[in-house]
């Protein structure tokens, strides 16, 4: 199983997208990208970390949030702000990774970075309101307010940033290969339907 798959993982914020990421990838023995991604991004770039951080799956979009926090950026001109160059630093890096490895990259528009990819299986995961409170107030020890609280602006933050950078809704099913609710299966049985999925395109490829 396998076959040079890259697999992305779009989510809702509390709907254990990360651990079903994590999860499938140590199943198939492959690595996994989620925060690394800007790690190795800041790597290869004149951008400091901490300014990858900074704006994570936000998008930034004013060119006076872009000039005042981009004083730890890259001294090679560019006229671009801050926000758009950090993006396309990250666009390149999941590229780059995805030609030389398969993997499973969890979130940051993977799935529209990689469409074209021909290997690449785009998933996206969500769950009832309710069900993703409990999983944020286990999770980060907080109460049922305060979980959604985080689970209202990180997922404004979420949306904000595909949109932005896309040009298309997230979590639109017609985007991809397989979309479903965690609530339904619970993590280890999503992490099964998945390579399952896999399986089943595997049995296909052979077949034909």
């Amino acid at each position: 199983m396998n076959n040079g798959y890259v697999i992305t993982v779009g989510r809702e914020y509390g709907s254990g997208g990360r651990e079903i990421g994590e999860k499938v990838a140590k199943r198939l023995g492959i690595k996994w990208y989620d925060k690394e991604i800007l790690s190795a991004s800041a790597q290869k770039s004149g951008f400091t970390e901490q300014i990858f951080e900074a704006h994570d799956e936000t998008a930034h979009n004013s060119l006076l949030y872009s000039l005042v926090t981009g004083l730890g950026c890259s001294s090679t001109a560019n006229f671009q702000p801050l926000s758009v160059q950090l993006y396309l630093e990250q666009f390149n890096t999941i590229r780059e990774i995805a030609e030389k490895e398969s993997c499973v990259f969890i979130g940051r528009c993977s799935d529209y970075v990689l469409r074209d990819h021909k290997n690449v299986i785009k998933i996206f995961v969500h769950a009832p309101l309710p069900d993703r409170i409990q999983r944020i107030c286990r999770r980060n020890q907080v109460d049922e307010a305060k979980a959604k609280d985080m689970i209202r602006k990180r997922d404004k933050a979420r949306a904000g940033y595909y949109n932005y950078y896309t040009d298309q809704h997230g979590g639109n099913a017609k985007n991809y290969d397989l979309s479903f609710d965690t609530s339904k299966l619970g993590i280890d049985s999503s992490v099964d339907l998945i390579l399952h999925y896999l399986t089943a395109l595997d049995n296909r490829k052979v077949n034909h």
